[in-house]
């Protein structure tokens, strides 16, 4: 009931910003992970170098440098899983008092917002950083399997289980690369979140923002360019 009375305290304005907002995330998310093959995604490009890396796997010796890489991987995604859980105890607590954010509404936009209110959109911003959680602690896992799926390759490349062992492991790598960049567009998100304390307007320009920049990192960065295109050589 109270749930119910929370979200009755929001104008039509916050909803339609609201339903815009996740239709934004959602679907950035999936035009990221099925773009089209004329244009690809840097996501979409770096699962193709998993598959290369796993296959130069089978025939590196020794295997240190993979261990390394998956060692760094898993240390990035615990890194950032321990970062959304604390950032989630802190928000838990200003949802619980709300006063100090009322006083900094007050005076940057002088506005009087309702605690209910506060505490409603706060609760997006606990979703985001939730879901960028779980993703984080899913990736953290897949990873893991991915280890365990390399370390059954056989160290002879003639061996007839090398090859499909090492596309397993491939595949492995790329579902938990793909939660794992989720977990980031969460992340993400849930920083453009924090706009709607300053009313539904600052959440839609803030929606916009974040769409462009997390877009334009996956379909126009330099580091997409630099994987598409050859480095001609140069004279040191």
């Amino acid at each position: 009931m109270e749930t119910i009375t929370n979200l009755g305290s929001l104008n039509g304005l916050d909803i339609i910003a609201l339903l815009i907002f996740v239709a934004v995330w959602q679907g950035i998310s999936w035009w990221i992970e099925h773009p089209t093959a004329k244009h690809p995604s840097v996501t979409v490009l770096m699962s193709e170098y998993r598959r290369k890396w796993m296959l130069v796997m089978i025939t590196r010796q020794p295997r240190i440098f993979d261990a390394q890489m998956m060692t760094s991987l898993r240390q990035g995604t615990s890194f950032f899983a321990s970062t959304s859980l604390l950032a989630m105890g802190g928000l838990l607590a200003l949802i619980g008092n709300v006063d100090p954010l009322q006083n900094v509404t007050m005076q940057i936009g002088h506005l009087e917002t309702p605690a209910m209110e506060l505490q409603t959109k706060l609760l997006l911003v606990l979703v985001l950083l939730g879901n960028a959680f779980l993703k984080f602690v899913w990736a953290n896992r897949v990873f893991g399997y991915c280890s365990v799926m390399m370390g059954a390759v056989p160290n002879d490349p003639a061996d007839p289980q090398a090859v499909p062992l090492a596309r397993k492991a491939a595949e492995l790598n790329i579902r938990a690369a793909m939660n794992f960049n989720r977990g980031l567009r969460s992340m993400y998100f849930a920083l453009g979140a924090v706009a709607w304390i300053a009313g539904a307007w600052a959440l839609l320009a803030a929606c916009l923002a974040i769409g462009f920049l997390v877009w334009s990192r996956e379909f126009t960065s330099i580091p997409r360019e630099i994987i598409l295109n050859d480095i001609p050589d140069t004279k040191v």
